[in-house]
């Protein structure tokens, strides 16, 4: 059993750095501006960014990086640098295919969205009205101690479940005993290499949807539902209450409903082996080095699966997840087709936050949080977006109608500084189009 030099709340934790990084730095840039900057060439146009992804590759920290950038219903630009892993012949493109982890969470949100549009869904929707498992839940007095606890005197609701004020635990992210029970009955969606490594994936398997629900309901919350603000297992358990509502499975209502609309065919949560050849290699930091943990020959993400992770689970390129971001910008459309209502984006990219609660010492004090992602506010005003936990980042600027994404593999995510440094580059590079502006 493998041993590396992480812990297990750095694993899977998806971080809010860009929305404090102030990535738009109070800049008044409108269409004339992005216009401009559309007419550079992508490394022109950020010089900042680019410096940034070939220092990384240079040194070796990374086997590839790849950022993708684009203004408004524009085609992207592209900047990459480096292969698909150290040992890849192939060099880090387009299509290459990533682990987004918790990127996959803003999906899971606006798929929510779309039933809340059509009436399927309701934001203030108790959950045990799709799972009756959720009617009677407990709430641990302290979780830090032991699973002693009291019942729940608010019933978890969709919005809980959006912006993380469910009171869930996090199997691998929490350090307290609602986590450790979670992890000790296979309450852990996610999934991250073959390889055994103690105290991340040696527990029982996850097993499938249903059973998933019963043995979640069966675990003290660590917070009534709507007070606190703590990152959980919310979105994986949404996944499946949409599965619920709309009568197929999650992945299924994906597919039919964002996926193949928008013509993200490289987005998977089971990779197939025709497209194996484009899975990048994933890295975990082990004595200070980058050490590979799940390479594209026989991959975990080849594996049959229990069930989508709506957290954590999803495959993709580029350029599909800039189609997701653009589709957002655009309020909907993509490519002259309207995939979302205008009014869902916007509900989607809005302050959900329950009224009143804490976000003191939480990854996003300051901020707000919409549909799975963080809502920026003051200078970061139109900002939504989320990372993972492999290094990959994905925002949309709806004031700008900017898209900003990076794309990389490696865990944990805070062992290189890429995830604060890449929004101070868009900021830098940003400041540096209005001023030729002006």
């Amino acid at each position: 059993m493998i041993r590396l030099d992480f812990s297990r709340r750095d694993m899977l934790r998806a971080s809010a750095l860009m929305g404090g990084a102030g990535i738009i730095a109070g800049l008044p840039l409108g269409a004339q501006l992005a216009r401009a900057a559309e007419a550079a060439g992508i490394e022109a146009q950020w010089p900042t960014v680019t410096a940034m992804l070939d220092r990384y590759v240079k040194a070796r920290k990374v086997s590839g990086m790849i950022a993708a950038l684009g203004w408004r219903d524009a085609p992207p630009g592209y900047i990459a640098r480096g292969r698909e892993g150290f040992d890849d012949p192939d060099l880090d493109g387009p299509d290459s295919l990533f682990r987004a982890y918790s990127m996959t969470k803003p999906l899971t949100g606006m798929a929510a969205m779309n039933l809340i549009d059509e009436g399927k869904l309701k934001l203030d929707q108790p959950i045990a009205d799709f799972a009756p498992e959720f009617a009677h839940m407990q709430v641990a007095i302290d979780p830090m101690k032991s699973l002693a606890s009291r019942p729940a005197t608010q019933l978890i609701t969709v919005r809980h479940l959006l912006t993380h004020t469910s009171g869930f635990g996090y199997a691998v992210v929490g350090k307290n005993k609602v986590a450790d029970e979670l992890k000790r009955l296979g309450v852990n969606p996610g999934i991250i290499t073959k390889r055994k490594i103690k105290g991340l994936n040696d527990g029982p398997p996850t097993p499938g949807p249903d059973e998933f629900l019963r043995l979640a309901a069966t675990v003290p919350l660590i917070a009534e539902p709507g007070a606190k603000w703590s990152y959980s297992m919310s979105l994986d358990v949404l996944g499946l209450i949409i599965g619920r509502a709309a009568g197929m499975s999650f992945d299924a209502f994906l597919h039919e409903r964002l996926l193949g609309p928008l013509g993200m065919t490289s987005s998977f949560f089971q990779v197939p082996g025709s497209a194996s050849a484009h899975l990048t290699t994933n890295y975990a930091y082990f004595l200070g080095r980058p050490f590979a943990i799940d390479r594209p020959e026989g991959s975990i993400y080849q594996d049959p699966i229990p069930f989508a992770f709506g957290g954590s689970g999803l495959v993709t390129s580029p350029a599909d997840f800039d189609r997701f971001l653009a589709m957002l910008v655009g309020l909907g459309m993509s490519d002259g087709k309207r995939i979302m209502s205008e009014a869902a984006v916007r509900m989607g990219t809005s302050n959900l936050l329950p009224s009143g609660v804490d976000l003191t010492g939480t990854w996003i004090a300051g901020q707000q949080f919409g549909a799975g992602g963080i809502v920026g506010t003051g200078k970061d005003e139109g900002l939504y977006g989320w990372s993972g936990a492999a290094g990959t980042i994905g925002f949309a600027q709806m004031k700008l109608g900017l898209r900003t994404s990076l794309y990389v593999q490696y865990m944990p995510q805070d062992k290189l500084p890429i995830l604060k440094e890449f929004p101070k580059a868009i900021g830098a590079d940003l400041t540096a189009m209005q001023a030729r502006k002006a």
